[in-house]
Parts: structure tokens; C-alpha cells; sequence
């Protein structure tokens, strides 16, 4: 079995592998440029000091009679020195070579420097004694007799200036690259730092120490900070919705199960009564189930898209809730024109009435009344109310909400209100509490159109 090793790519070398190799590339650049420059300004600054001695050059040519005796100036400047000198014609064909020269042998300098000079100063070339060369051209006028000169100096003691300039040069660059290094860690650790906390926050967040990201980021984490805490928001409110959604659905499969239980114990019924009754507190739980899972996909707001009858809701609910409390010979009146219709989804409808029917037929003493019309200001009105023992005006804003319970002698889990409240809200409605005319609990909502 082979193992491979696959190493983890890492941001920040990427980033210093980057800008060394820029750094790099810059600075050897102009360490070349400078080495350049420092050659071709050595160049003609021994060009310059040539044409400054030309008079001594000249002296090379007086003495093999190539310049007249009545040279006036070159008797001043008579100072006997030899240099390897050769003179071209206007071809570059080597027409005389100086005594120093013909001793090294350098018949075909012209020829050869011929090859290299249309290219940049400084001339450079390995001639006829194997010898390496700086070559210089001197057109110049004598006695009214033009002459193209070559003056050679041996390369040996220029090229270990040279080489002692480009140590120099590098050896400079080298702690600027180390110096750079230095800087780009630095910044870089530095740069990386509001990273590296990103990750420690988003650390706490996961493990439930946070809930979002902190505010004073860097501008160019500005955007990302945003999107991941408006992230963080949809991701809890998604999972808020599904936990709700489940507590829901057990909220209201009970109620179902208890008048399957009912349905299953009340003996009156023949088996293929009981079984039709059954089956239809099993569509209604298949129904609950698609709208809470719905719910808890879209949340409420993506269910408000029809309008659904309110009477037969009403009367299938009714029905199963005398299954449940049939021991309490319950009087239960609704007041609903058939053609009234409530203003959004079925589910929603089945939530509200449910709920509200469940805790009147619980609570009540024996009559509960349901009430649904069309009211003066365009709005939708529900009432649900009994002849129990009401709800106490301290807790009326409290009991919409999930957990609190207004009777704690009785089984629940305080979910039913919280529910409803929920439902009406995301329809811009409102829910009210007070008493109604039957001495018990009134429950009042109000859906605009």
C-alpha cells in the first residue's frame, strides 16, 4: 500500500513565495542595470582619459613617420610612452600596428573589432594572444589626416574592479532581500492576524460562545464578516423554524392521537365507522405533517397564497374534539356564513382553530362558541370563547409566548398560543385577550384584507 503525502496549501507562502520572487526579480534587474551602467561609465571615463593623452598616443605614430615633424603642439607633449594601438581605414581593414602590438602579435585587431562595433560600448574582445581586451576607438584628426585608432588595455585589472563592484552589488542586494523577507513576515503575520481571528470567532460560534461575528474588521473584510453573520442569522433562524415546526407538529399530532384513542374506544361505532373516522384523523395528520414541514422550509410567510372555507374547518374539528373531551357533554355553537373564507392557507387555518378550539374545549365547563365574519375595517374576525375560568389580565401578553402556560395544573406544553400569535403576525394581524360574554376566556383575531 502506497502513502502519499499531500501537503496542505498555505496562504501565506504562497503570498511570500510571491513577493520574494517580484522582490527578487526587481532587485537582480537593477543590480544588472547598475553593473551595466557602472562597466559602460568605466568605459568612458578611460575613453575620456585617452582623449585627454592623445598627444602621448600620437607620439606612437610620429615615431613611425605617420605625422609630420611641424606638429607644434605634439613637440610640447612629447612624453615617450608606449600603448597597443592599431589604425584602421574607413573599411576597418588594420593599416598599422604599434610596436607594444606587433610584439603580442595583434595583426587583425581592426578586422575583429569590426564584428562588435555597431554594439554598445564597452567594446570587449579575446585577440589573436588569447588575451582578453578592452578595446576603445579614437576618431580623431592629426595634421589634418584623419585616423580611426584603436587603443587595447588588457581587461585583467578592469574586470577585477568590476567583479569587486558586482560583489559589492550583490552583497548589498542580499540584505536587502533579507531585510525585505523581514518586513514581508512581519506584515504578513500581521495582515493574517484578523484572519486568524475570524477563525477563533467563528470557533466560539460553532461551539455555541457567540452567536455572530464581531464589528471592527479590517475594510476588506468588511463584506465577508457581513455575509457570514447574515448567514449565521439565516442558518439559526432555519434552525429555530425547524425546531418550532417540530414542537408544532407534536402540538398538534396529539390532539389527532387522543381522538384516534377516542375513536378507538367509543363503542357505538361499527368497525367500519370507527376505521372511516380513523382514516380521517390520518389525512389530517398527512396534512399537518406536509404543512409543518412546509413551514419549516419557508417559513410563514411563504404560505399566505390562498383563502379556504372556514365552516367545514370548523365542523371537522368540532367533531374530533367531541371525540376527545365526550365526557364533558360539551355545547358547542358556531356562528359562520358558508361562504365565509379566511385569507390564506388552509394549514394556517387548521393551526389557528385547532388550537384555540383545543384549549376552550379543555378549559371550558361546558359551552364553547366560535365566531367568524367580516368586520367594518376590511379585516378578517375569529372568536373563540368558553364558560371556563378565563384567562387573568396579568398574563394575557405573556401566554403568547412559547413555554408560558396560563393553567400549569394541566398537562401542555404551552406551545398552542405561541403558535397562533406567530400565524397572525406573519398575516400583519394581532391576537387580544379578555372575557368573553360566557364568563370565561374570549380569544379575538383580526386578519386584515
Amino acid at each position: 500500500m502506497q502513502i502519499r503525502f499531500k501537503p496542505k496549501q498555505r496562504l501565506l507562502t504562497r503570498m511570500f513565495l510571491t513577493s520574494l520572487s517580484i522582490i527578487a526579480l526587481v532587485g537582480f534587474g537593477l543590480a544588472w542595470l547598475v553593473n551595466l551602467l557602472y562597466a559602460q561609465n568605466s568605459y568612458n571615463e578611460e575613453t575620456a582619459e585617452l582623449i585627454a593623452e592623445i598627444p602621448k598616443v600620437a607620439a606612437e605614430l610620429r615615431e613611425h613617420d605617420l605625422i609630420p615633424e611641424t606638429s607644434e603642439w605634439l613637440d610640447e607633449n612629447n612624453t615617450p610612452e608606449k600603448y597597443i594601438i592599431a589604425s584602421c581605414n574607413e573599411e576597418f581593414k588594420q593599416v598599422w600596428t604599434s610596436s607594444l602590438a606587433v610584439d603580442r602579435g595583434l595583426f587583425d585587431t581592426c578586422e575583429r573589432f569590426n564584428e562588435i562595433r555597431f554594439d554598445s560600448p564597452p567594446y570587449y574582445l579575446n585577440l589573436a594572444d588569447s588575451k582578453n581586451y578592452f578595446v576603445y576607438l579614437l576618431s580623431v584628426e592629426i595634421a589634418k589626416q584623419k585616423y580611426n585608432l584603436l587603443v587595447m588595455k588588457d581587461a585583467q585589472k578592469l574586470e577585477q574592479e568590476f567583479d569587486k563592484f558586482s560583489r559589492r552589488t550583490y552583497w548589498r542586494l542580499g540584505m536587502i532581500l533579507a531585510l525585505a523577507l523581514v518586513l514581508l513576515i512581519s506584515a504578513g503575520y500581521w495582515g493574517m492576524r484578523p484572519l486568524v481571528r475570524m477563525r477563533n470567532e467563528l470557533h466560539q460560534v460553532s461551539s455555541g460562545k457567540a452567536k455572530a461575528l464581531s464589528e471592527d474588521y479590517p475594510v476588506e473584510l468588511e463584506g465577508v464578516t457581513q455575509a457570514l453573520n447574515q448567514l449565521l442569522v439565516q442558518s439559526s433562524a432555519q434552525q429555530e423554524r425547524y425546531q418550532n415546526a417540530m414542537n408544532d407538529l407534536a402540538h398538534s399530532l396529539k390532539t389527532r392521537l387522543a381522538a384516534v384513542h377516542a375513536i378507538t374506544d367509543d363503542q357505538t361505532l361499527s368497525k367500519s365507522g370507527a376505521s372511516e373516522k380513523i382514516m380521517e384523523q390520518v389525512s389530517q395528520m398527512d396534512q399537518l405533517v406536509k404543512y409543518q414541514l412546509k413551514r419549516a422550509m419557508l417559513g410563514r410567510k411563504g404560505l399566505k397564497q390562498e383563502q379556504t372555507l372556514v365552516a367545514p374547518l370548523i365542523d371537522q374539528l368540532s367533531q374530533m374534539l367531541f371525540k376527545v373531551y365526550r365526557d364533558k357533554q360539551i355545547q358547542f355553537s358556531a356562528d359562520i356564513p358558508d361562504d365565509q373564507v379566511f385569507p390564506g392557507d388552509k394549514g394556517d387555518l387548521m393551526e389557528l382553530c385547532g388550537n384555540l378550539m383545543e384549549n376552550a374545549f379543555k378549559l371550558c365547563i361546558s359551552k364553547v362558541a366560535v365566531t367568524a365574519r367580516y368586520g367594518d375595517n376590511s379585516e378578517f374576525i375569529l372568536i373563540v370563547e368558553d364558560d371556563g375560568p378565563g384567562v387573568p389580565e396579568a398574563i394575557r401578553q405573556r401566554i403568547i409566548e412559547r413555554g408560558v402556560r396560563a393553567d400549569t395544573q394541566k398537562a401542555g406544553q404551552g406551545i398552542g398560543l405561541a403558535v397562533c400569535n406567530e400565524i397572525v403576525s406573519s398575516y400583519n394581524g394581532s391576537l387580544s385577550i379578555d372575557t368573553s360574554s360566557l364568563e370565561g376566556a374570549r380569544f379575538t383575531i383580526k386578519i386584515p384584507l
